[in-house]
């Protein structure tokens, strides 16, 4: 049964007159235009219609999603000062440096303030070699750069942020440089760090009376602190890579139903044979090809019972486009160590993992999509059959769901191995495949197999580089953006990189859907000639799976 077709953009973009006026008793369902499949969850007939109806009076109130999104992450003053071009000063607290080291230079042209008491907090934390630490370090030493040959007496005027040669940051540096009369309210400890920042806000806002003064912080218990005193406070969002994760790449457009009589005047079509495999190429013109990306995923499947068009874009040249098909990996000839696609998305995952002119795939999708099966079974067929890849290399982030069960013994990748339950699983339904050797050929291959692949940590991945291996990153939404671009970095000739994850499920704390290190890629990479995303949209684990993903 074919996924049911999704819409282009999420229900809270769609304009007033999509939601027809609901008469009592009757659901009705919104007119939706259908560009673009993005994974979301499939609701049952009777919830989604139900609903909707509920939904449909109200739509009217709706605001569009942008002006949402500001609303969310931008305090009033903030947006008052935007809409009057006026500068702002923003105090930082110290989660904000010690999270991004380079935070000072993101504010553009509004001017940055930095209390004692963060100078305070940032000498605490130095010491260590934890992430934090280094941070701490890193902000330190820039701060000491700036200040560098500057008089004493010029200090209260403010330090200029573009003397590094960060020529974005047109904005000043102002340090706290004498005690202000901090006034809280009655009941809040003077001596806490969080209350006398808050302090330094309140007594800043009396000082500039008509400039906004925003505080900036990573703490929600501290912005809301902030917004219960009455002042301004914001999250540092400048990490996040998408304020809404539904405007991610999914790496597959849907076509019109009328895509070939727009785009099919004067298109050219050949063969050619690749890797073993005849593929037929279409050059086209067309008011949509703007809007493609290469190596990203097309599909067109008629209502009249035609066959299906799956195709990949491979080439665009302003309003020319080239599209290759594909190969069917539904198909049990084409089957991958042993393992077929069971849906569209699975098909276009496999087209990429198997071919090697693209160095970097990722895979997003919820539990069960079929991830781990097809990159492992990809991998085993391009090191053990093809020798297209000397050995598979796991790794993943070590962050418990739970409590920390203590330390593990044994060597790297006997500590890693529990880690790995994920691939032993799949490494089982693989070598179940295998029936014809018997229970003797069948351990011999699986002693083969876990002899060519290597279970490694992220700990000491820094200076390392990998020739013509199968790199497989598990659970990658874990990864910060800077983690991530250590183990990307590490490829050397002939490696080819595989990022899996579910952004839905982030283990790691302080790590969010939209700055994450696994969107950040997705996003960056989008477009790439060498490189390719796929969200699986469907479950393929078991119904027991899929029945819990829709419902939990």
């Amino acid at each position: 049964m074919p996924l049911p077709k999704l819409p282009n953009k999420p229900a809270a973009i769609l304009s007033p007159s999509d939601y027809p006026k609901a008469e009592k008793g009757k659901a009705v369902k919104p007119v939706m235009t259908l560009v673009e499949s993005a994974p979301q969850e499939i609701e049952s007939a009777p919830k989604a219609r139900a609903r909707t109806a509920e939904k449909a009076p109200a739509a009217k109130e709706r605001v569009s999603k942008p002006k949402e999104i500001e609303s969310l992450i931008k305090s009033k003053a903030s947006r008052v000062a935007d809409k009057l071009g006026v500068t702002k000063l923003f105090v930082l607290d110290t989660n904000v440096l010690m999270h991004d080291p380079t935070s000072l230079f993101r504010f553009e042209e509004h001017d940055v303030y930095l209390p004692m008491m963060t100078l305070e907090e940032l000498d605490d934390h130095k010491k260590g070699m934890s992430e934090v630490a280094r941070n701490a370090r890193q902000v330190s030493r820039s701060l000491d750069a700036l200040v560098a040959g500057v008089e004493e007496n010029e200090i209260e005027d403010g330090i200029a942020l573009s003397k590094l040669g960060n020529k974005d940051a047109k904005g000043r540096l102002f340090f706290q440089t004498r005690l202000q009369d901090v006034v809280l309210p009655e009941g809040l400890p003077v001596g806490k760090a969080d209350n006398q920042i808050l302090g330094v806000v309140r007594a800043l806002e009396q000082q500039h009376p008509g400039r906004p003064v925003v505080l900036v912080s990573k703490d929600i218990n501290m912005r809301i602190k902030a917004r219960a005193m009455g002042l301004p406070a914001e999250e540092y969002f400048n990490d996040h890579v998408l304020e809404d994760t539904d405007l991610l790449y999914s790496g597959i457009m849907q076509l019109p139903d009328d895509f070939w009589n727009k785009h099919g005047k004067g298109m050219e079509s050949w063969q050619e044979n690749k890797h073993g495999t005849g593929y037929t190429f279409y050059r086209l013109t067309g008011p949509l090809v703007p809007s493609f990306l290469v190596n990203q995923f097309v599909f067109l499947e008629p209502r009249n019972g035609e066959a299906p068009f799956y195709g990949q874009v491979k080439q665009i040249n302003g309003r020319t486009a080239v599209i290759q098909t594909l190969r069917d990996y539904a198909h049990g000839k084409n089957s991958v160590w042993g393992v077929t696609a069971r849906n569209r998305e699975q098909n276009f995952a496999l087209n990429l993992l198997m071919n090697p002119e693209c160095d970097f795939v990722t895979l997003l999708g919820q539990a069960g999509t079929g991830k781990t099966l097809l990159a492992l079974a990809a991998g085993l067929a391009q090191v053990l059959e093809t020798k297209l890849y000397n050995e598979i290399i796991v790794t993943r982030v070590t962050v418990p769901v739970g409590e920390d069960i203590g330390f593990l013994p044994g060597t790297e990748e006997e500590k890693m191995s529990p880690w790995m339950g994920a691939f032993d699983d799949n490494l089982e339904v693989l070598n179940k495949s295998d029936g014809d050797g018997g229970e003797w050929g069948r351990a011999a291959t699986q002693d083969l197999i876990r002899s060519r692949i290597k279970i490694k940590s992220l700990n000491f991945m820094r200076g390392r580089t990998f020739v013509n291996k199968f790199l497989i990153i598990d659970e990658a939404q874990n990864l910060t953006p800077k983690q991530i671009k250590t183990l990307v970095t590490r490829a050397g000739p002939g490696t080819k990189i595989i990022c899996l994850g579910n952004i839905a499920q982030i283990d790691t704390p302080y790590l969010t859907e939209g700055s994450s290190g696994l969107t950040y890629v997705v996003d960056r990479f989008k477009g790439w000639t060498h490189s390719g995303h796929v969200t699986l949209a469907r479950g393929e684990r078991s119904r027991l799976a899929d029945h819990a993903s829709d419902v939990l």
